[in-house]
C-alpha cells in the first residue's frame, strides 16, 4: 500500500473497537471533491494475521486463513515466527489494524482513533483523534503541495521522521503479567471489612483485575486450603468457609510507570508527606498484608499453576473479558426524541451496545441542569431545563467494547448549528427535531462521569432475600446462578438455621396470621441461604424474579420464575424477598447487623 505514488490516508484501529466510522462522511467527500485519483489514496487495507513455523531452510508450513499471503522464501532458520499482513485494495481509505502490525505497536490499547499520512510511501505526519477539520485541511495541504511539486514550483520539502515506535520502549522486552488469588473470608465480608481491605491492596501498589463473590462449596475448599487439610481444626474451618459469602479477587502488581505518576499526582494534591506504606512498592502481597494486621482476613494464593486452576473456576470468562475493555455509559434521549426512540434503539442494536437498565423518568431540575450543563450560556438554557422536567426522558445503561468513546463519536457535535458536511451521519444529524437547536442525546464524557451519571439515574438498592430450607444444594446453584445472571451483586450472604425470634424480624408483618405458626416451622428444618441482594430496583426485581407466591400459580403465570420451577406449595415455594424498602431494612439489619458490630 505504501508503494503508491502521493499522499495515502491510513486509519489505526485496534481490533477490539474498529475504524473510526465518524470519519467515513469526509473521507467521501474528499475524494468526491478533489477528484485527484492519481495523488490521492484511500485504500481499505484489511489486515489479517498470518503466522509461519520455520521448520528448516527449505520448509514453511502456513497456519491461518485459507488466503494466500506474501511469501517468506528468504526467512532463516533462527527466526521462528513471523507476521505478515495481506492487503487488499478496494477504493475506499486505508485503515491499518494496530494489534496486527508490529510498526504500530505502540498505538496498540490506545482507544483515540489515529490517522497516519503518507508520502510516496513515507509516514510524514499522524493526528490523533477523531478531528475532521484538522485531517480535512491536511490533505488538502498535501495535495496542494504535491501538485505545485509536478508542476515544478515547488521543491519536495524535508519531512520530519514520525518515529511509530517509541526507541525506549523497543528495548525492553515485554514482562509476562503475573497474577496473585486473594480470598477475603467471610468473617471479614460480614464486618465489612471487605471493602477497606481491597483499598489497602490497590493503595501497595496492586491492581484489582477481577472480582467474584461467592460461597464456597466443600470441593472448592479443600481444593484451594489442601496444604492446611491435616490440620485438626480443618473440618472446623471448612464449615466456616462453607456457609458465609467470600470476595475472591485477581490481583496483578501495578505498573511501575503508572505508580510513578500516580505517586507524583497525590503528592502533587497534598501537602502531608506520604507514610512508608504508601510509597514502599510491595513485591509481596501476603508481606503487606501481614504488616497492615490483616493477613488473618484475607488468604493469598502466589503458585502459578494453582492461581491458573483456580482463575478457570472462579473466572472462566477473565482472559477474553480482560481483552475486550468493555465499558459502561449512560444515554439518554430528550423528551422530543421518545416519539422516535425505537429508531434510535435500533442504531444502539446495530452498534453492538447492550441495554443493561433502561427507565423513562421526569429529571428534576437539579438532575436537569446537570445534563445540560454545556447549554448554559445559551439564551435557550432556561426553555430546556422546563421541557426537561415536565416531560419524561429515556435513560438507558449501555454497555460495549470503548462504549463511552464510540457512543461520543456516534452522538457528533452538542448542536444541530454544528452539523457539517463532517457530521453528517452523527445521531445529532439524524434526530434533529424539536425547537430547540440542541443534540436530542446525552452521553458521558468519561469512564467516571458514566459511573457517577449511571450511579445517579440508576441508584443501588438492597433487598433481604431467603433460599428455604427444602431447596437442595443443587438447586441452590441454579439459584445462585439466576440471580448472577439477573445482574444483582451479592452483598452478603450467609446459611444458618434461623430461630424463631429471627423468622419473627423476617415476617414481623403478618405474625399475627394464623398460618405464622406453620411459616416458623417450615424455616425451623434445615439451614436457610441468607442474603442482601443490590441493584436498581432491586425489591420490584427480586420478587418478579421469584413469581407468584403459590407455585402451582406460579407455572400458569410465571413459568421461568423460581418458585415455579423449585418450589413445592405455598410453604415449601423456595424463597422470600422484602416487599418494600421499610421492610428491606428492617430485615437486612436484623439479620447482618450484629455480625457488622462484632470486632
Amino acid at each position: 500500500m505504501l508503494q503508491n505514488k502521493g499522499l495515502t490516508v491510513i486509519d489505526v484501529y485496534q481490533a477490539w473497537c474498529g475504524p473510526c466510522t465518524a470519519m467515513q462522511p469526509l473521507f467521501r467527500k474528499l475524494k468526491n471533491e478533489t477528484n485527484e485519483e492519481k495523488i490521492l489514496h484511500f485504500v481499505v487495507t484489511h489486515t489479517l494475521s498470518f503466522y509461519h513455523t520455520v521448520d528448516s531452510e527449505e520448509e514453511l508450513r502456513y497456519e491461518g486463513p485459507s488466503e494466500a499471503c506474501f511469501t517468506c522464501a528468504q526467512d532463516s532458520p533462527n527466526r521462528r515466527r513471523q507476521v505478515h499482513t495481506h492487503i487488499k485494495s478496494t477504493g475506499l481509505k486505508g485503515r491499518a489494524e494496530a494489534d496486527n502490525i508490529v510498526t504500530l505497536q505502540s498505538f496498540r490499547d490506545k482507544c483515540e482513533p489515529v490517522f497516519l499520512f503518507s508520502v510516496n510511501g513515507k509516514i510524514i505526519a499522524k493526528i490523533q483523534g477523531a478531528n475532521a477539520p484538522l485531517v480535512n485541511k491536511k490533505v488538502i495541504t498535501l495535495i496542494n503541495e504535491e501538485k505545485k511539486i509536478a508542476a515544478g514550483e515547488m521543491v519536495r520539502p524535508q519531512y520530519p521522521d514520525i518515529l511509530l515506535i517509541e526507541l525506549e520502549k523497543t528495548r525492553k522486552k515485554p514482562e509476562r503479567e503475573r497474577y496473585s488469588i486473594a480470598i477475603i473470608k467471610p468473617d471479614a465480608v460480614l464486618k465489612r471489612k471487605a471493602q477497606e481491605i481491597k483499598e489497602k491492596i490497590t493503595m501497595a501498589g496492586f491492581v484489582i483485575e477481577a472480582e467474584e463473590k461467592t460461597m464456597f462449596t466443600e470441593k472448592q475448599v479443600r481444593d484451594f486450603y489442601s496444604q492446611i487439610a491435616d490440620q485438626p481444626d480443618f473440618e472446623e474451618f471448612l464449615s466456616f468457609m462453607t456457609t458465609g459469602l467470600s470476595n475472591v479477587l485477581i490481583i496483578a502488581q501495578e505498573k511501575e510507570q503508572d505508580q510513578v505518576e500516580e505517586n507524583e499526582t497525590e503528592l502533587k494534591e497534598t501537602s502531608e508527606p506520604p507514610t512508608e506504606s504508601e510509597v514502599k512498592k510491595w513485591d509481596s502481597l501476603q508481606k503487606y498484608l501481614e504488616q497492615q494486621h490483616i493477613s488473618q482476613f484475607c488468604d493469598v494464593e502466589d503458585d502459578e499453576a494453582n492461581v491458573t486452576k483456580f482463575t478457570d473456576v472462579f473466572f472462566p470468562d477473565f482472559k477474553i473479558a480482560k481483552g475486550k475493555k468493555l465499558q459502561r455509559t449512560l444515554a439518554l434521549l430528550r423528551p422530543d426524541l421518545l416519539e422516535k426512540q425505537d429508531d434510535v434503539l435500533k442504531v444502539i442494536k446495530d452498534e453492538d451496545f447492550e441495554i443493561l437498565m433502561e427507565r423513562q423518568i421526569v429529571l428534576s431540575e437539579e438532575e436537569a441542569k446537570m445534563l445540560c450543563k454545556e447549554y448554559e450560556k445559551e439564551n435557550y438554557f432556561e426553555a430546556l431545563i422546563e421541557k426537561m422536567t415536565r416531560s419524561p426522558s429515556l435513560a438507558l445503561v449501555l454497555l460495549r467494547e470503548n462504549c463511552v468513546q464510540h457512543w461520543k463519536e456516534l452522538l457528533g457535535p452538542r448542536t444541530v448549528e454544528k452539523v457539517s458536511e463532517y457530521h453528517a451521519e452523527s445521531l445529532c444529524a439524524q434526530f434533529a427535531m424539536g425547537n430547540l437547536p440542541i443534540n436530542q442525546l446525552y452521553g458521558s464524557d468519561s469512564m467516571e462521569a458514566a459511573e457517577r451519571d449511571i450511579e445517579c439515574f440508576f441508584p443501588p438498592e438492597n433487598t433481604l432475600a431467603l433460599i428455604k430450607p427444602h431447596v437442595t444444594r443443587e438447586q441452590r446453584a441454579e439459584i445462585l446462578k439466576l440471580i448472577k445472571e439477573e445482574g444483582f451483586e451479592l452483598t452478603q450472604m450467609k446459611d444458618m438455621l434461623l430461630t424463631p425470634e429471627q423468622v419473627g424480624k423476617i415476617y414481623f408483618q403478618i405474625t399475627k396470621k394464623d398460618f405464622y405458626k406453620d411459616i416458623v416451622e417450615v424455616l425451623s428444618e434445615g439451614q436457610s441461604l441468607v442474603m442482601v441482594l443490590t441493584k436498581w430496583n432491586a425489591i420490584v426485581s427480586w420478587r418478579r424474579l421469584m413469581g407468584p407466591v403459590d407455585p402451582e400459580e406460579a407455572k400458569l403465570l410465571s413459568p421461568d420464575s423460581i418458585r415455579a420451577r423449585f418450589g413445592i406449595n405455598i410453604l415449601k415455594n423456595a424463597v422470600h424477598g422484602s416487599t418494600n424498602h421499610y421492610s428491606a431494612t428492617v430485615n437486612s439489619n436484623a439479620l447482618f447487623e450484629e455480625d457488622a458490630g462484632e470486632e
